[in-house]
């Protein structure tokens, strides 16, 4: 099969949609999951995010991209009014909903109410959780940074409060994340659900990798074998 190989003026030339479309596809599968802020008045706001990055464990530190507009950024105005966040993953039951918080609704409106996701408030948290979600996360924002090549701003926020199913959590600290029935996204509007390959040993020169099991626990790659043919299907 041939390949198609671009340059960079093919891409300046191309029409401006198809160009988003491509860019957006070229970094790989992305996480998926929705902001969630208010306002001071207590307005909810719910946005759906591909770009959110994990900074850094201590302190436990995640970023995601806000890009310039000239309409008004509910989102980014939110944060930096209350200084509080959420991000909710996306579980693959209510993908539709999710996506619809993309349109451009009126500050008046609630994306909440709009696509029919139900918020959430913990009793120590000030900005809302989506109840639907099965990984929800607290943060209180921390920096915002903005990136001179195209004038997006990273906003940064610590970790403060994680809701998630115990039946995910492994006891090394690995959060079985396919337990969820979670959807990663492709491009800007494609939808996928994912399956796991193996977990693989701490990588060291001259060493052999070996699977670990779910749980973290050294196995042999025969066993994984049996394990794959016997109990996986």
């Amino acid at each position: 099969m041939k390949d198609v190989t671009l340059a960079k003026h093919d891409l300046q030339t191309m029409d401006q949609r198809h160009r988003t479309r491509l860019i957006n596809s070229l970094s790989g599968f992305k996480s998926a999951n929705l902001i969630g802020t208010c306002d001071k008045e207590g307005l909810d706001n719910l946005a759906v995010i591909s770009s959110v990055v994990h900074l850094g464990s201590n302190p436990p530190l995640f970023g995601f991209i806000v890009r310039p507009s000239e309409s008004r950024r509910h989102t980014l105005e939110n944060i930096l009014e209350t200084k509080h966040f959420t991000i909710n993953s996306i579980g693959a039951e209510f993908v539709r909903k999710a996506h619809q918080t993309s349109a451009r609704y009126p500050k008046s409106i609630s994306e909440f109410n709009a696509v029919g996701l139900t918020p959430y408030y913990d009793d120590v948290f000030p900005a809302p959780f989506v109840l639907e979600s099965p990984l929800k996360i607290g943060l209180t924002f921390k920096e915002k940074i903005t990136i001179e090549s195209n004038q997006t701003q990273m906003l940064i926020g610590e970790v403060i409060t994680i809701h998630a199913p115990k039946r995910a959590m492994m006891p090394d600290g690995y959060l079985d994340l396919e337990a969820l029935d979670l959807v990663t996204i492709s491009g800007l509007d494609s939808y996928h659900v994912t399956q796991r390959l193996h977990r693989l040993s701490y990588a060291k020169p001259h060493e052999s990798l070996f699977p670990l099991t779910r749980e973290g626990n050294p196995t042999s790659w025969e066993a994984f074998e049996f394990n794959l043919t016997h109990f996986d299907r």
